[in-house]
């Protein structure tokens, strides 16, 4: 079974560039702008992943009452998934699930 470390912290997106404020309500793991992630976590939270290369948002799943996005990292190729936030900039998600 995986175990959860919340981390719920500010960053810099290393592919938009812009602030990402902490998420309040669960640990924040993505951008909510450009939607990009970055392959830091083998269990989430832990932070002991070598990889660090990003997480390009490549398609949607749906969970529960939201959504998983769903993310193919550009170094290691692995695919990865993370729940939606509630601030996530809609017109991106829009944009995904027309790629499926």
């Amino acid at each position: 079974m995986k175990r959860f470390n919340m981390i719920d912290e500010n960053f810099i997106c290393e592919n938009c560039g812009k602030e990402v404020k902490k998420l309040g309500y669960t640990a924040r793991d993505h951008c909510n702008h450009c939607l990009y992630s970055k392959h830091v976590d083998i269990n989430p939270g832990d932070r002991k992943n070598d990889c660090h290369g990003l997480l390009k948002p490549i398609g949607l799943e749906k969970y529960k009452d939201s959504f998983k996005i769903i993310y193919q990292c550009e170094k290691c190729h692995q695919i990865h998934k993370n729940i939606m936030a509630s601030d996530d900039n809609m017109d991106r998600v829009i944009n995904i699930s027309k790629n499926l």
